[in-house]
């Protein structure tokens, strides 16, 4: 049975990139546009890994990890931060919101395939 991920970002073409570099890998997809819709569609499934962005409209990523991280289901799964905010301030923010990693864009679909590995 395939694993399942939930990517969200705000830019569709972003999110075709993830969604055919981890679907040509065996992976389920799910996409969601924002934090709000994110929730929306994690809730009552299993999921294995979610992707963010960090900024985004209606809820950003941070405020999305923090709000999974507090539902006893997604407590334990891995979350990575793909975002273009390289700064220091912003991933101690995601760290202590609960993330599991960060990217920063751009990224090679070689790089991110390794680190989905590595935290699946």
């Amino acid at each position: 049975m395939a694993k399942t991920i939930l990517t969200v970002d705000d830019s569709v073409t972003m999110r075709q990139m993830i969604t055919f570099t981890l679907a040509k890998a065996g992976y389920d997809i799910l996409e969601a546009g924002d934090g709000v819709e994110a929730l929306a569609v994690a809730a009552g499934k299993k999921l294995d890994l979610v992707i963010t962005d960090v900024n985004m409209p209606n809820m950003d990523g941070i405020t999305l990890v923090q709000r999974l991280r507090a539902q006893a289901g997604f407590r334990y799964t891995p979350i990575l931060v793909l975002t273009t905010e390289s700064g220091q301030d912003f991933k101690v923010r995601g760290k202590e919101a609960g993330a599991t990693g960060w990217i920063v864009k751009p990224f090679s679909p070689e790089k991110l395939l390794e680190i989905v590995e590595k935290v699946i």
